[in-house]
């Protein structure tokens, strides 16, 4: 065994409570080097009395290691453990002190996970791991009040621009809440609502009104009360990294400088504030000077956005919030405002935006989830050719392994959003990739997210391309592929397996894009079959039991003599299942 390679810490997502009577353990060996790992367990107090040596299992990897997993149940609460590992006549055991040959005198030199406290558990919401997506931006969605619309709005279906308007609003949203209902649609994420001078208004002006071209606060009430009627859930964007030009304690401090009241509001370098050569005098959301950043350790400014995210919580019964630029905000704020958005409702859902490893926000102190960005840049590459099942199923597990399970769980998963091409077209306008890549959005971990449109076949480039004006007229819908997501989400919603059992790839192998893979709880048994080429393929697998069926047509699937043998076409797919209770 390759000794270097073991890592294991007694914290974050290598050992941690997973509910008030679970813990997590994971232990990384190099690939292929250990044949089996076990957890060595019991009560420092009592450890004769509850000692367990309990088999770990391979739940994933990457390219250069393995990474296993088990779920132990303390008889009290506190938990002493080692590792055994073995591969071939070689014996080895991994604890706090180190590595060693000998088999150790326990408890001593074992890790420790002391007590699960029930107020450090990181719980996420429940109604999350059920939570059927669909992004909106307002302005593009529907038109359903043009009594509300910007000077100069153009005519809806025109191209998008960084700056024209096309006059969507709330009361297009609630003409079309059941349209979402239909395509079995059970919570919204809202790009902002609230004052600004732009389309996409993460300039805010004003934090606690909505914009008057959407509508107005007792109709966004409305909204989300309809919304609350029909089992749909609300999240809304919060931008607290920075806000608009206009807003008035910037304004403020553009007139009065340095006596400005508000002058530490902002990270303010020199005065005037001013754009000199196109840098800004002050810190702003990437050069945009019409940006200014917030100073968030300032302590009014954090009573002053601590207070909007908990007044739009009580005022509307909002359901949650997606946090912009997330991840260039301290902290110390997102802690407090934690605090304060679980205060006001236990149940909210905290997703912040944040492009790469994520790890240092969801350790039950910040952030529920996270925009799952490196999710969908790996679903690209594989469906679009860029590497082999062995490469897709090794940046998987690479994913799988960078959080504790609950927040796998939730993880909020998108193929596309209002700042990345539309699906379609990432995909080269190919339809029968998209489905590949949809099939594995709602058969994988995490929370899934639509951007609106793609169910029925809009396109897009970049920025501005893919915020396009929705397209409600029928006959330019692809209606075929609207029943295509309306059969996924119904797959899904019915089935626990698909959301919360265990994932692995079954066939993945170098050289073949083609790849199975599993979803499995207590109750049922997935199998989903990808062949991700131009041409026909026949995928087989060893399966021994019978009572498969297609879990699309319901027709049965047998295999012979032992191994399943699945014709599929070009870009063709196979969901496969079975019944275990």
């Amino acid at each position: 065994m390759l000794l270097e390679a073991l890592y294991h810490v007694p914290r974050d997502k290598w050992a941690y409570a997973y509910d008030s009577s679970t813990i997590h353990l994971r232990i990384r060996t190099k690939r292929d080097d250990v044949e089996h790992v076990y957890a060595m367990t019991g009560d420092k107090y009592n450890w004769d009395g509850t000692y367990q040596e309990i088999e770990m299992e391979k739940a994933a990897h990457d390219l250069m290691f393995d990474y296993w997993e088990v779920a132990v149940k303390p008889k009290f609460k506190r938990l002493s453990y080692a590792f055994k590992l073995t591969a071939g006549r070689e014996t080895v055991f991994l604890l706090d002190t180190g590595i060693q040959h000998e088999a150790p005198t326990p408890p001593g030199d074992h890790y420790e996970f002391p007590y699960i406290h029930e107020v450090d558990l990181f719980k996420v919401p429940e109604w999350a791991k059920k939570a059927i997506f669909y992004q909106i931006m307002p302005e593009r969605f529907a038109n359903g009040d043009p009594s509300n619309d910007p000077e100069n709005t153009e005519v809806w279906g025109g191209v998008p621009k960084i700056d024209n308007f096309f006059g969507g609003d709330l009361k297009g949203v609630l003409d079309h809440l059941d349209d979402l209902v239909a395509l079995g649609i059970n919570a919204i994420y809202f790009t902002p609502l609230f004052v600004s001078p732009s389309n996409h208004k993460y300039d805010t002006v004003d934090y606690k009104q909505v914009d008057p071209h959407f509508g107005d606060n007792t109709l966004l009430k409305q909204v989300v009360e309809a919304c609350h009627d029909k089992g749909i859930r609300v999240v809304l964007d919060a931008v607290f990294n920075h806000c608009g030009e206009q807003f008035a304690p910037f304004q403020d401090v553009i007139k009065n400088g340095e006596s400005s009241k508000y002058a530490d509001w902002f990270h303010i370098h020199s005065f005037p504030v001013q754009v000199k050569d196109g840098v800004p005098t002050y810190d702003t959301f990437g050069f945009y000077g019409n940006m200014p950043k917030f100073n968030t350790a300032n302590p009014e400014v954090k009573e002053y956005l601590l207070g909007v995210a908990e007044y739009w919580i009580r005022e509307i019964k909002l359901d949650g919030w997606r946090l912009d630029v997330a991840n260039e905000v301290d902290h110390h704020f997102w802690r407090e405002f934690r605090q304060v958005v679980k205060k006001a409702n236990p149940e909210a859902y905290i997703i912040g935006e944040v492009w790469s490893d994520s790890l240092n926000w969801l350790l039950g102190d910040q952030f529920d989830s996270v925009m799952n960005y490196p999710f969908a840049d790996q679903v690209m590459e594989f469906f679009n050719g860029g590497m082999d099942g062995y490469d897709f199923s090794n940046e998987m597990g690479s994913l799988i392994m960078r959080y504790p399970q609950q927040t796998n769980e939730v993880v909020f998963n998108m193929l596309c959003s209002h700042d990345t091409p539309r699906l379609l077209t990432r995909v080269g306008n190919d339809k029968r990739k998209l489905k590949l890549c949809v099939v594995f959005l709602f058969t994988y971990y995490g929370t899934p997210c639509i951007f609106y449109g793609d169910e029925i076949g809009l396109n897009g480039g970049g920025d501005p391309d893919c915020r396009k004006c929705m397209e409600w007229d029928p006959k330019k819908q692809d209606r075929e592929l609207y029943d295509f997501y309306r059969m996924m989400i119904d797959l899904r919603k019915r089935h626990p397996a698909l959301r919360r059992g265990r994932f692995r790839f079954l066939q993945a192998v170098k050289n073949d894009p083609c790849i199975v893979y599993e979803r499995i709880d207590e109750q049922m048994h997935f199998t989903i079959w990808m062949n991700n080429t131009g041409k026909q393929r026949i995928l087989s697998h060893p399966m021994e039991t019978e009572d498969w069926f297609d879990a699309l047509t319901g027709d049965g699937v047998k295999p012979k003599n032992g191994t399943m043998e699945i014709g599929l076409d070009p870009y063709g797919f196979r969901i496969l299942c079975r019944k275990l209770k």
